[in-house]
């Protein structure tokens, strides 16, 4: 249920001493919802679904009225883009560049994307413009993914039966860049159908035989793709991420009314088996980012679902569907700044439109409004937008209910996700001013893993303080069995304990025990055993790490340890984006972006020692462009048992 403080005022004054505690459980999810099938089965998808493009409503080439009334600048914008791929000459995608993720790692991503880009600008400026100008062109760019062996990632060909290196035309894959092409095809082809036909009937035959043999023959016929869930694991962001592109492309494609039924049931199962696996509150493990290709391209299925079968197909009031639109807003500290535990990013911009309409669509006014600041903070709608040809123009068509719509910044007091152990409170409702700190249990196998159980993050007046690096431009190495040897995957890059010279290990069976979250109108408090997430060898029988926010006042993180032995030296962490200086013995100076905060500690315990990283990582230095600094505060004499603490506060009068 969603806290309204000011309803709440009068309780929370008479029980403000009281508070509830929420325990947790840090488990891989996989519960036989089967939400979809069952909703499709209710409704007879199919009697329910429409098998011809009826259901599309959006603006196709002849509808001039629509492209002619966007505003000018907008259309002014799109054709201009259009026009510097006038004279593009597409390029070949060598054998070496699908060979190059092998021999070095580099995943050459931009030899594929730019074809993409390309297809994608040239369709929407023929589309603002309608005068022909850019056909020829895109006729060029359906000709040139026609005789392209693979629209996928070189990263991805370990798929195939041949392994990495060089694709297979013998075995097509279905992987996200095999997706996003095939969407992109089948909206073009859906548009210019008519146009191409004058120019020459081969160009529209072509096209939908090689988007059938490249993709959707091979998504139908086979269930052993992984990011389906047909043969168990949990599905990750791959799932919503392909199907969505999937589901555009049958409705598009498919002639055979009875085939697109199954079709469109084929990617209702999938989808359910990302939704199996998902945790009860929302939580999506692979952070804020991560859910813009996960929990809202799960949406934009289900809008499709929706509008396809004349509405019947609804699940939105259903709670998983709601708390994981929900997710999104809870873990916002002030954008473009949330929580990014895992591979997430410390920024994102988020999808403005479907955030906005998924919280329409959940009925959740706080979504809706988060989604209106978003395009006002990121000035979308002023400019072109991004994204799919689909999207482009489903978006176009929200430009003025969206521009127009109430808008205000989600800034929730606390929250807690107790099966994904992810909690956050800040010190005001409404307000980013002040502390705001999130912290996470869980276990070291979650997606896109770093070993980074009972870490946490803390910002101050929306800026950060204490942060979760993030991880580095994706390689070969990325995804492999040496992960942990990136060092931003580590335990003592994150802001957790050393113990005897040991980190956390990566593994399912390293987690957290017994986390929790208390919160009430003065403080709120997290608290989890994270001696389960570290080996034998780092000797601990007990860790238990806390977080204390006191609102309007400080921010404490408190460590009780029990060791079963004494081999190395133990430490605890402290990964920061300030200006650190030693004042003097039991104090330092936390120098951030517009403010300055007091750590304390005890200098008898612990003894400081401040190094500074630079950072020259072109996705990290997005960041953090002025380096981080790690702070290691090592215990002097820990013995068997021990405690220690710190405190922030906010520097008032000096050193």
């Amino acid at each position: 249920m969603k806290k309204t403080y000011s309803v709440l005022k009068s309780l929370i004054l008479v029980c403000i001493l009281l508070a509830t505690l929420y325990p947790a459980k840090a488990e891989l999810t996989n519960k036989e919802r089967n939400i979809l099938a069952n909703k499709a089965k209710e409704i007879d998808l199919a009697k329910s679904l429409i098998t011809d493009n009826s259901w599309n409503k959006f603006p196709d080439y002849k509808n001039r009225a629509f492209w002619d009334k966007l505003p000018d600048n907008i259309r002014q914008e799109y054709i201009s883009k259009a026009e510097g791929y006038l004279t593009y000459n597409w390029p070949v995608v060598k054998a070496t560049d699908y060979l190059e993720y092998i021999r070095s790692g580099d995943r050459r991503q931009g030899a594929y994307s730019a074809c993409s880009s390309a297809l994608t600008t040239l369709v929407m400026g023929e589309l603002i413009e309608g005068k022909g100008r850019f056909t020829d062109q895109i006729i060029n760019a359906v000709w040139y993914f026609s005789e392209q062996t693979w629209w996928g990632w070189s990263a991805h060909l370990g798929a195939q039966k041949a392994g990495s290196g060089l694709p297979d035309v013998n075995d097509p894959v279905v992987d996200l860049g095999v997706g996003e092409i095939t969407s992109n095809l089948s909206w073009t082809l859906y548009l210019f159908k008519a146009e191409f036909d004058k120019v020459h009937p081969l160009i529209s035959k072509r096209l939908k035989q090689e988007i059938t043999n490249k993709s959707l023959k091979p998504y139908f016929e086979r269930d052993d793709f992984g990011y389906m869930g047909f043969k168990g694991g949990r599905p990750n962001n791959w799932n919503p991420w392909i199907n969505y592109n999937m589901l555009n492309s049958y409705l598009l494609i498919e002639s055979d009314p009875v085939k697109k039924v199954a079709e469109v049931q084929k990617i209702i199962n999938s989808l359910d088996k990302f939704l199996n696996g998902y945790s009860d509150d929302g939580g999506c493990d692979e952070g804020p980012s991560y859910w813009g290709a996960a929990g809202a391209l799960l949406y934009e299925s289900l809008d499709v679902l929706k509008t396809v079968t004349g509405n019947k197909f609804d699940v939105y009031d259903n709670q998983l569907v709601q708390n994981i639109g929900k997710y999104f807003y809870k873990v916002n500290i002030h954008a473009p700044y949330f929580i990014n535990f895992a591979d997430a990013d410390a920024t994102t911009g988020g999808s403005p439109a479907i955030v906005y309409r998924y919280g329409k669509a959940i009925k959740d006014p706080q979504m809706q409004q988060f989604g209106a600041y978003l395009a006002k903070l990121g000035g979308w709608g002023e400019h072109s937008l991004g994204g799919k040809i689909g999207d482009q123009i489903k978006n176009l068509g929200m430009l003025d209910e969206i521009k127009n719509a109430q808008a205000a910044e989600a800034l929730v007091a606390d929250f807690w996700l107790p099966d994904t152990e992810v909690a956050g409170a800040r010190d005001k409702e409404g307000s980013f001013k002040g502390f705001f700190f999130g912290a996470k249990g869980g276990f070291n196998a979650e997606s896109h893993n770093h070993n980074d159980v009972g870490s946490c993050v803390m910002y101050f007046d929306g800026k950060p303080c204490l942060i979760d690096v993030g991880r580095e431009e994706y390689n070969a190495k990325t995804f492999s069995s040496r992960r942990y040897e990136i060092w931003t995957m580590q335990s003592k890059y994150h802001n957790l304990p050393v113990i005897n010279g040991i980190d956390e290990k990566d593994g399912a069976k390293f987690k957290a025990k017994d986390s929790k979250f208390v919160a009430n109108a003065k403080s709120a408090t997290f608290s989890t055993e994270i001696a389960g997430a570290y080996p034998k060898e780092a000797q601990v029988k007990s860790w238990l790490r806390s977080y204390t926010l006191t609102r309007g006042k400080s921010f404490k993180i408190s460590d009780k340890f029990e060791l079963t032995g004494l081999a190395n030296s133990t430490s605890s962490n402290l990964i920061t984006y300030c200006k650190v200086t030693e004042i003097k013995p039991g104090l330092l100076k936390f120098e951030g972006d517009g403010f300055v905060l007091n750590m304390s500690y005890n200098a008898k315990v612990v003894k400081p020692k401040i190094e500074f990283r630079e950072i020259k990582d072109k996705s990290l230095v997005r960041y953090w462009p002025n380096g981080i600094t790690r702070v290691v505060l090592e215990f002097i004499n820990p013995g068997m048992k021990g405690s220690q603490e710190i405190v922030f506060s906010e520097r008032l009068h000096g050193f």
